[in-house]
Formats: structure tokens, sequence, C-alpha cells
């Protein structure tokens, strides 16, 4: 028997023997099954216990496409993947971020021009696993409170920067998650200590609320009328009486007009036309929401014939189909409506039968629009109607038609709910209504979610830089290696306004350094003036954002890097392989 030796450490092994320097491998040419025997450099065999190598018992338990990354691989690929996607969003932060185009592959090429995060993060088809995890938070905090959706993805791929630096200096990635929880506590805490609430006193909590709308804006489309937009907002969110249901706010998009020719409008409008021959106005509607078919009952089983050997007997089949929905239409009218929307097509003749009896018929309602209508009017949507004591009605005081531009659209005020309202968007173009409508969704969402929660934060980088001071307090008062971890956050937090100046063409190490300075003054409100390009006091300036914001932008990018921070390896899975049934 021949022995190959090869050095090996005991942690490789998991058996520890004499020598601290290591027990020597021997591999035997005339072994078939990869078995290996430990020994001593003087060839002394320590039994004949035979091991597999980790990576070889991987490699049989992993099919043939499988791949995987170990250790430093497989940190390098996570790191790499979730820093880029940082470095690709970093540039729209801000009151002075740019735009992003991004232009789909199918059918007419469609585009977006925006500079959101979350729209631009979920157009993207990304293979990284570590990069699908920033996408995931960037999404959940467009869900939970509509902004700061690009400042976390770039806070958790700072942090994740910052981290690297520590590994590289060989502390542990454990370590640095239990600096990073101390540190993302202690912030937390030094926002909770400098926020304020104005609840109890309406017009000062109005005017939160304003400038929270203002400040969200600023880096939208929407920034050169921030304020109209913003008074919408909130006019649109106090309709709503305390609820955070912003399916009672539509949102209508007319091309034509400028941005500033938007407006709000009491109740809800219906993007349809009134049809020939029915009442343009109806005061105190009584409304059936349904979504049945109207069209002459045809035999819809597919495939279907009738034969028939006279003209006369074609006839009866049309009298009958004419007689079955005369039925339905006399059902409908008998629940004593006035106003009746269908999700799908009304033909001709059910229309005639609807105009004759006085009701007003609106067909092929979109989904939403009829979901939407059913919720405000206080209705539901029917599909049968043999007993109307079970169909739920809906009621508004007026149904009109209006004209907004140069189309007709219908107008039901006085809703059942009274909190229902409607924004109707101008614009030039449909790019620029669609990225309108974006920015507006996120400033209607910081508004309603504000006042649920309504501490308010001054903003302009002032958060970063009162957390910053207060882990680096911290940093110094910790012993051991989580101190550096500590250190390494409070560098992570000063990202964000450094971004801000960046992206604002102005020098953000100078900025950085000013804005220190002034905070170790008592109770600093300094931040970044991107318009002025100096230091300035962010309550003089009315540049305020929600705590909740705040709060969730900390707490989601620290859990994020710490996600990623424990992986040591990726394994991709064989694709699975399709079966040939041939």
């Amino acid at each position: 028997m021949e022995w190959n030796w090869i050095p090996i450490p005991p942690e490789s092994v998991g058996f520890r023997g004499p020598k601290k320097e290591g027990f020597f491998f021997s591999v035997s040419k005339c072994s078939e099954r990869r078995r290996y025997s430990i020994c001593d450099d003087r060839h002394t065999e320590y039994g004949i216990q035979s091991i597999y190598i980790l990576s070889m018992a991987v490699e049989t338990l992993l099919k043939d496409e499988a791949t995987e990354e170990k250790g430093e691989r497989a940190r390098v690929s996570s790191f790499g993947g979730a820093m880029a996607i940082d470095d690709f969003v970093k540039t729209t932060l801000g009151p002075k971020g740019m735009d992003k185009i991004l232009q789909s592959t199918g059918r007419g090429h469609s585009i977006t021009v925006t500079n959101d995060g979350a729209t631009i993060l979920k157009s993207l088809h990304i293979d990284n696993p570590a990069a699908k995890v920033l996408i995931d938070i960037s999404k959940v905090q467009d869900d939970e409170v509509g902004d700061g959706t690009t400042s976390v993805v770039v806070l958790a791929g700072e942090l994740l920067r910052e981290a690297e630096k520590l590994l590289a200096m060989k502390i542990h990635p454990m370590k640095i998650i239990a600096g990073y929880r101390m540190a993302a506590d202690c912030a937390r805490t030094a926002m909770l200590e400098r926020v304020k609430d104005n609840k109890e006193y309406p017009e000062k909590f109005r005017w939160d609320l304003k400038k929270i709308a203002m400040t969200t804006l600023d880096s939208k489309i929407l920034s050169q009328d921030k304020e109209h937009f913003a008074n919408l907002a909130v006019e649109a969110v106090m309709m709503l009486k305390g609820s955070t249901n912003l399916e009672s706010i539509q949102i209508i998009k007319k091309a034509g007009g400028s941005l500033k020719d938007s407006f709000l409008a009491e109740g809800f409008i219906l993007d349809k036309r009134i049809g020939l021959g029915q009442p343009k106005r109806i005061e105190n509607a009584n409304i059936l929401v349904a979504n049945t078919a109207m069209d002459t009952d045809k035999v819809k089983i597919y495939g279907a014939r009738v034969r028939v050997d006279s003209m006369a007997k074609v006839a009866q089949i049309e009298g009958a189909e004419k007689n079955k929905m005369r039925e339905k239409v006399q059902k409908i009218i008998g629940h004593g409506i006035n106003c009746f929307v269908n999700r799908q097509l009304i033909y001709n003749f059910p229309e005639e039968l609807f105009a004759d009896a006085g009701i007003l018929a609106i067909e092929h309602a979109d989904f939403d629009g009829i979901e939407r209508l059913a919720l405000v009017t206080g209705g539901e949507i029917a599909s049968t109607f043999d007993n109307p004591e079970s169909v739920k009605l809906g009621h508004c005081k007026l149904i009109e038609e209006i004209m907004i531009g140069e189309d007709k659209l219908i107008h039901f005020s006085g809703v059942e709910m009274g909190r229902a309202c409607t924004i109707v968007l101008r614009g030039a173009s449909f790019h620029v209504l669609d990225e309108a409508e974006r920015s507006l969704h996120d400033a209607l969402c910081v508004v309603s979610q504000t006042i649920n929660d309504s501490r308010v934060l001054l903003g302009g980088g002032w958060p970063e830089m009162i957390m910053a001071k207060a882990v680096d307090e911290l940093a110094r008062k910790t012993p051991g290696k989580k101190s550096h971890a500590i250190d390494a956050f409070s560098r992570a937090l000063l990202a964000i306004p450094t971004t801000i100046a960046d992206n604002a063409g102005l020098d953000s190490a100078e900025l950085i350094a000013q804005l220190r300075a002034e905070h170790h003054k008592e109770n600093s409100n300094a931040g970044i003036d991107v318009i002025t390009g100096s230091v300035g006091d962010m309550s003089e300036l009315g540049i305020s954002e929600a705590f909740k914001v705040k709060q969730a932008i900390l707490l989601s990018a620290t859990e994020a890097a710490e996600m990623i921070l424990r992986v040591d390896e990726i394994i991709t899975c064989a694709p699975r392989k399709r079966e040939d049934r041939m």
C-alpha cells in the first residue's frame, strides 16, 4: 500500500490528536470508496476509523448541475450583489436625485421614467440572492409606509460595505451583528428623544402633515408644484377621517393641461359616459352594482348547435331569448333602483328597457372601478337577482355627467360612505401622469400613516446626524470588538446625508464636517439645504419627515444587513429537467 502525505489542520478533520500543528492525512491509492485513515508523522495509524471529506460528501448530495459557494467566496458574492443594488439606486436619492428610464423587452417596448426606488427595483430581474433581499425590503417599505424605498436600500448597502471592512480585520460576523443591534437600539432611542407630536393642536398638526407631504414630494416630479399637491394629499387623507384605507381615494389620469391643473373632487368619478336616451342627472340615487351577463343570452356551451327547419323557428328562438332577458331586467328593476352599474357589456335591448324605465344603465365599468364604487356607496357587487332582500344597494345624493378636458365622465357625489374623494391628475403625457401618480401615492401613504402615528422629525439629513452622534458616543463606551461594529454603524448612517449632498453636486465632505460640528451644539436643527448648498435650519425651512418612515428605514436596513451577514454558503439548485413523455 502506498501513501500520499498531505498536511491537514485538525479543524478540517474534526479530530484532535497529540500534535498541535496538525495530523497528516493519508490517501490510499487502492481505495475505491474514497476512505481516508488519520495518521501522525510516525506512520502510526490512529485506528481504521474512516472519514469522508465534507466537500466530497456534498458533491455526492447535490446533482451534477447544482453549484455551491462557500466561506469567503459566498460572502463576496452576497456583499457584491447587495452593494451593486445600492450603487444602482443611490443616484435617485434626495431632492436633486436623477430619474431612470426603464424599457421593457415585451411587445410595444413600453418605457417608464421614474426615480421611485421601489418601482425601479421591482422592474429588475436579478439572480443574486442577496440583491433580492434588498429588493424585498424596498417593496415592504413601499407597502408599509410608502416612502423611504431608496433610503432603506442605501443604508443596508452601506452597512454591508462597512461590515466587509470589519470582516477583513478578522472580526466574526456574529460580533458585527451584535454591535449593529446595539447601535440600532441606540439610534432609535436618540430619534425618540427628539420627536415632536402636535396631534393635540389641530392647526399645528395639519401644518406638520403639509410639511411632511412637501418633503416627500420634493424629490419627485411634482416638486415644482409641491405646495399644491401637498394640499391635495392632506385634504384627501383628512376626508378619510382617520382611516388608512386609500382605496377610498381614487386617482384619475387625464392627459392635457399642466400638472398645476390637477384638482380634488368630493365623491367618486367613474371614467364612463352616460348612454343615449338615458337620464343625465339623478338625485337621491339607489345604485345596484353588478357583475352579470347582460348581452343576449345565447347557448354558451362550447360546440353546441341548434338546427331548425324554418325561419319561423329562428324567430321563436330569438323571441325566447328576448323574453328571458326581459325577465332578468324586470327582476333588476324590481329592486327599486334608478342606477344600474355593470362590470360586463349591456346590449341594446336591455339598455332600451332600462331607458324606458327611467333607469341610468352604465356598462363595462372596469373591475377596480366597480369595487371602489361599491365600497364608497355602501353597496355590494351582485350577480343574481332572485332575492332583492339579500342584495345590498348603494346610495348617493347626486349622479351627473361632467367634462374634464374633452372627456365626459360620471360623478357620484354625496356618497353613503362620506369619506370618498377623487384626485384628477392633468399632465403633458402619460409618462408624466404615471410618475405623478406614483409620487402622489407616496405622499398619500406617508400622510395617512402620520395621522395614526403623529410623531414627526426634522428632515434633510438631521435624523441621521442625531443618530450617528448617539451611536458614536455608545462606541466609545463599549469595550471589545463590538465597538468597531458600532462605530461602523455610525459611519453607515452618514451615507444618507452624504449621498443627498453628492446628488446635488455639493462638496459632501465639507458639508458633513460642518454638520458634525453643528450637531455638537445643544439641540441643533442643522441639516443640508440643497437649494443654497449649505447647512441650514430644518425647522425654519419647514423640512419634516414622519418618525414611522425613519424607524422603518433603520430597522429594515439593519435586519437585512444582519441576514446577509449570516450567510456562509450559497447553494444553487440544479434546474428541473423536463420529463420525456414520449
